[in-house]
This record gives C-alpha cells, structure tokens and sequence, in this order.
C-alpha cells in the first residue's frame, strides 16, 4: 500500500519518565509534532496537552508491546517503529474519545492497537510491492528477506491481537472484521478487477478496504473505550471511510505526479511498479474514449520505465494531462463528503479538528 506523505509527524524517543511532562517536554522527550490539520488540538489548553500526553503513553506502550527476548525478533519488530511515522491512526483515537472520557486506561491501549495493525501491514505490503525503502530507511525485507518481513508482520500483528484481547470481544471483533478487510483489499488489488467490473469503482474499493477502514475502525474505538454517546460511533466510522480513501487519493496522485514531499518513496515509484492508481486509470478510461494525447502518454507509462530518464518523462506527462487535476477534484470530493459526515457530531476542537484533517489530506498540492 502507497502510504501518504511523511512530511508533518516525526519521532525520536526511546523512553519516557514516569512522571506526567507538560506539553513541550513531552513534544521534546518524543519528538512527536502534531501533523498539519490538527493545530486546534495544540491551541486548545485542556485537549492540547491530554493529547500529547496520552501520544507519549501511546509511543511507550508500543515499544513495550514489540520488544522481545528474542534478539532478531525485537531487532526487526522495532525497524519500523523506530524508522518513524505519522501516528496519524492512535492520534484519531486519542482524539475522537475526547467525545467521551479520554481520562479511560482503555482509550491507549485501542490506540496502540490500531497503531500496530497498521505497522504490521506495511511490513507486508512492502514484501509484495518489493519497496526499497519505507520512511526513509531499507525496507525490512531488504535488510532481513521476504520470509523474516513477513514473519515480523505476522508477529505484531500478534501483539496487537493480545492486547485488543484484554480490551473485551467487541474491540476483538471490530479488528478481526477491519483486518479482514485490510487482507481482501489486497487481494483485491493483486488479482485486478473482473472483466464485468469497473477499474476506478474497483480502485475505490480496494482503498476504501485497505485505508479507510483502518482508520474508521481508528475513531471508532476512540469513541466506545471513551464511552461516548453510541450514536457518534457510525458518525466517526462513516467520516473514517471517507477521509480514509481522500487521504489515499491524494498520496496516489502525488507519487504518480512528481511533487517533492519527504515520503521517504521517489515519485514516480508506482508508475515504475505498474500499481494502478486513479491518474492512470483515468488516463486509460480517456485513450479507450480517443483522447490521442493519453494514447501517447500510455504507450510510455507502460513502456520500460527502469531508466530514471524514461520515468522522469512519464512523471512530467502525467502531471500535465488533465487526468491529474481531474483526480485532485475526485479526492476533494471525498473529503468534503468525509466533513459532511461530521455534521451530527458537537460544536468544538474534536469536530474542528476532524474537518481540517479532512481538508489538510488532499492540501498537499504544492
């Protein structure tokens, strides 16, 4: 899977003191920083420091949740984590109990769940998009092989099912159903749509079960270990899906594009992998309907793109077919959709900071 800039979030901590640090020594002990759409939460004297808190007790407990006796085991468990990353599935969660109680032990522990199911994942997908790098460093397949990638995902995936355990049946059953949903996306991509199936539909789908329900699944269990009001939770599932497809949209489109942003991935890596992502399927849709320019720009996107130059070139003419603008319009859509979704939920920084999430995604443009 793609995965969206890592321009805004970094970490560097390994260890937290015992005692509760204010806002900037915890922002410093961790190096967490609050990524773009969520400068509310730092402005906000009660939420800004209940989450940055609660963000330093997510960033320990996962590295407690990973180590193991076992010394490759933890050296490869802890490559990802330590290699940094957004956080942005545990802030959500974090964020979105503040509908309830926040104070609740139960709230970090669905947070560094979702955390871990994400970061297993991502070994995977770099397995089967053989990806050099992930966040700037090898990918773990590249230092340890296939076998032993996978075998780490499969390990914290582990992990992360224990402590949703401890959690009770409901949080087990949601992240069974969202891995389940993780694992046909997949899928779904590998083998292509049917020949009855429409590309960009098909897409739509394998981002929405890859991306979105991850982070649906992300809010949503904010919202139930922080005991908010019920009805919020289909809210924050349906805003969950939606922005979660914005979000994935909007990484498509910057990789196949060429904008320079510390993703730790060249642009154009999809293009040189034959991923198929909404440019190019909208770019195949406007040859089949006899758009002479997208007929040329194909032969080259699906020519040999090993050079640099070659890609450089297929970069350059996608960005400037109008496929590219047309399919910022698509992820915008969805994340004006994603903004409409939170009608029902209260006035205030949560709310606030959900809508200017959803438009910070696909604000990434230049």
């Amino acid at each position: 899977m793609t995965n969206p800039a890592d321009h805004s979030w970094t970490h560097a901590g390994h260890g937290l003191p015992d005692s509760e640090p204010s806002l900037n020594t915890t922002a410093i002990a961790t190096g967490l920083q609050l990524p773009a759409g969520f400068a509310a939460i730092a402005g906000d004297a009660e939420l800004g420091p209940a989450i940055t808190n609660n963000l330093a007790r997510v960033e320990k407990k996962l590295r407690e949740a990973i180590a193991n006796s076992d010394p490759l085991a933890d050296a490869t468990s802890r490559h990802l984590v330590e290699a940094g990353g957004k956080r942005i599935r545990p802030l959500l969660t974090l964020l979105c109990a503040h509908l309830g109680d926040a104070s609740l032990p139960a709230v970090v522990q669905a947070a560094v769940v979702v955390e871990l199911t994400h970061l297993a994942t991502l070994y995977h997908d770099d397995v089967m998009d053989s990806a050099p790098f992930r966040r700037g460093a090898p990918t773990a397949h590249e230092v340890w092989g296939n076998s032993v990638a996978v075998l780490t995902g499969d390990l914290i995936f582990a992990r992360a099912s224990i402590l949703v355990s401890e959690l009770g049946s409901r949080a087990l059953g949601i992240q069974a159903r969202t891995f389940e949903r993780l694992c046909l996306g997949q899928l779904h991509e590998t083998v292509g749509p049917r020949p009855d199936e429409d590309p960009v539909e098909h897409y739509l789908s394998v981002i929405a079960d890859k991306t979105g329900s991850l982070v649906a699944a992300s809010g949503q269990l904010g919202a139930i270990f922080a005991e908010a009001d019920p009805a919020y939770e289909s809210v924050l599932v349906e805003y969950g899906e939606k922005v979660g497809v914005a979000f994935q949209l909007a990484d498509d489109v910057i990789d196949v594009t060429g904008i320079k942003v510390k993703s730790g991935k060249s642009p154009g890596t999809d293009l040189r992998e034959g991923v198929p992502t909404l440019p190019v399927l909208l770019l195949r849709k406007a040859a089949a309907d006899g758009d002479q320019s997208a007929v040329e720009l194909l032969k080259l996107i699906d020519g040999d793109l090993t050079s640099d130059e070659a890609l450089a070139e297929a970069v350059a003419g996608l960005r400037e077919h109008p496929v590219t603008a047309e399919s910022w319009v698509v992820a915008r859509q969805w994340a004006n959709e994603a903004i409409a979704a939170l009608a029902p939920l209260p006035d205030g920084v949560v709310k606030e900071s959900l809508s200017n999430f959803a438009v910070a995604v696909v604000d990434r443009a230049s």
